[in-house]
């Protein structure tokens, strides 16, 4: 038997979720279980959960993503949750940021297969990006790091006053409070657990909300990204 005989049906709450963007979403969930799994972007014991704990759990991070912003998915890995936020959000300007090749080259292929003119690729890592891309409303992840380390490298991708959006399991609450020095040092100003999906998913999808004030990254890395920004345009003057 083929991983792909292995996908499951489509739930019938990814219909109400995906909405016109149902088949996108099937055809993504097929590309998993094919393509991920082959080239190991995805685990072959993943194909028969994929609905319920990866498309439909990313989701429904939509619901506490704001109308109209730019969002920078950091370590989008096979696409989650970016590709599944980018197909129910058209009406937001996506950057899916993964360093390794064999992913975005599968990421790059997505995008182009469904129709996401509002997505972007990126390769490269956080901190190598940093003052090279506009700095962005929403930094979202799912599954890529402790949060006092995924801080580091998401906040200061972060414009004044946006928000990290971080999908975390059972140890939102744990994670939070060993990362709350870290945070605070990155400029955080605020944070929360949120918990969405009610209806969707079971139990509900829990996101670690880390709100930033002026200078997000704090005072070093402000002065990282002027100096990358110093650089840029003076590579682009000279060339």
């Amino acid at each position: 038997m083929t991983e792909a005989a292995e996908l499951p049906p489509a739930p019938e709450q990814a219909r109400e979720v995906f909405g016109d963007r149902y088949e996108d979403a099937v055809r993504y969930a097929e590309l998993l279980a094919e393509a991920g799994v082959q080239r190991g972007l995805i685990g072959p014991r993943e194909v028969p959960r994929l609905w319920e704990r990866h498309l439909l759990n990313c989701a429904v991070l939509s619901e506490v993503v704001p109308a109209g912003v730019t969002v920078c998915d950091v370590g989008s890995g096979a696409g989650l949750p970016g590709i599944p936020l980018a197909l129910v959000r058209e009406d937001l300007k996506i950057t899916l940021l993964e360093p390794l090749l064999r992913r975005t080259t599968f990421l790059t292929e997505v995008v182009e297969l469904l129709g996401l003119d509002h997505v972007t690729v990126v390769r490269g890592r956080a901190e190598e990006v940093m003052g090279k891309l506009p700095p962005v409303h929403v930094v979202t992840a799912r599954a890529v790091a402790p949060l006092d380390r995924l801080a580091t490298w998401g906040v200061p991708l972060l414009r004044p006053y946006g928000e990290m959006l971080a999908l975390k399991g059972d140890t939102a609450e744990e994670e939070l409070k060993s990362a709350a020095t870290a945070l605070s040092k990155l400029g955080a100003v605020e944070t929360s657990i949120l918990h969405v999906g009610e209806g969707v998913v079971e139990p509900r999808s829990t996101v670690v909300r880390v709100e930033v004030g002026e200078s997000p990254g704090g005072v070093r890395f402000a002065a990282k990204r002027a100096k990358a920004a110093r650089t840029g345009r003076t590579r682009r003057r000279r060339g």
